[in-house]
């Protein structure tokens, strides 16, 4: 059965390690040369001295060499839209055909007549298909996550959009998740091309959701409050995740949206004009308060552990659907 298995999936795994081996040709010396620019700037050591605080009274330094970094490799950053594809691609040419093509074909009754349940027969596939799918997506995690390491230090932090997607434990369980959904949908559609189309479409629509609706309210966002005046700034490379900054008046009422103000130190000429300033264009009367609302850095990786739980979650569930459905095919 195994070896049976093997054989008629083993044109796609092949392409899959063909894939992946592209992607380390390119990969393994851009990530050197990253790393080498990383270090040679001086980015490491200045990110080191300046931590991951939140707040912070200067890192003008480290922004400038950061921007430096980002003019060199940020163009890089649009590589990750491409790795995203990547699990759904396993999904479209493992789990779509693997039910659909045996039932479009009529092969499914030749094996079914063999002394195989239909239990047995549906996962065996699930388990070599699916453990095969994990290793791909475990080689292909750790990779992605050592190629964009420099990137997102450098840039908008771990948990950003599409970087969060691309490197930790939520690969794989998008890759396996991927692949029960084209299951499943081959055993509803029974034929090939609708079971991949609308595959896509669906992982498509289940990720938007969860990474724009669920991702931001699995943990409750931190507040910071700091006076305009106190030299404190936000850690544009503390690699939090920014939900939004706003300004208020001495009132409380917000005067500001999506902006933070400084001004200088009480007791001075420009201190007063700063506040005067304000007051001039409509934003009432300080003292001014910035609100800084975010996820910090280092949930990094509980956020990792609660989105790919939701989808693994996701997937036993499809596997037991896609089990049941085989059931009811003739």
């Amino acid at each position: 059965m195994t070896w049976l298995i093997w054989r008629q999936h083993r044109k796609q795994l092949l392409w899959m390690l063909v894939t992946l081996a592209a992607l380390a040709a390119v990969m393994v010396p851009t990530g050197l040369a990253m790393r080498g620019t990383f270090h040679d700037l001086g980015l490491a050591d200045c990110l080191g001295k300046l931590g991951h605080a939140t707040m912070t009274q200067d890192s003008g330094s480290c922004e400038r060499l950061a921007q430096r970094f980002d003019n060199k490799y940020g163009g890089l950053l649009y590589a990750a839209i491409l790795l995203l594809l990547l699990p759904a691609l396993v999904g479209l040419f493992l789990g779509a055909p693997m039910v659909a093509r045996e039932v479009e074909n009529g092969t499914h009754r030749m094996v079914w007549t063999q002394g195989i349940s239909r239990r047995q027969w549906a996962l065996s596939k699930f388990a070599l298909v699916g453990g095969v799918s994990v290793l791909l997506a475990v080689v292909y995690a750790l990779g992605v996550a050592w190629w964009i390491e420099p990137l997102a230090t450098a840039g908008p932090g771990r948990l950003s959009y599409m970087l969060f997607d691309v490197q930790g434990a939520t690969p794989v369980a998008y890759t396996l998740f991927a692949v029960a959904l084209g299951v499943y949908v081959g055993t509803a559609t029974r034929r090939v091309l609708p079971a991949m189309g609308i595959s896509l479409a669906a992982f498509a629509v289940v990720r938007v959701l969860v990474e724009t609706v669920v991702r931001p309210s699995l943990l409750p966002a931190k507040t910071v409050t700091y006076a305009a005046d106190s030299g404190l700034l936000p850690n544009r490379l503390s690699g939090d995740w920014v939900f939004s900054q706003t300004v208020r008046d001495g009132t409380g009422a917000t005067v500001l949206n999506d902006g933070v103000i400084g001004c200088p130190p009480p007791g001075s000429q420009a201190a007063a004009d700063c506040g005067r300033n304000m007051a001039e264009h409509g934003m009432g009367n300080g003292p001014y308060t910035n609100v800084l609302e975010y996820q910090p850095s280092d949930r990094f990786w509980t956020f990792q552990a609660i989105e790919s739980g939701i989808f693994l979650a996701l997937t036993a569930l499809l596997v037991l659907l896609a089990v049941r459905q085989i059931r009811r095919i003739s």
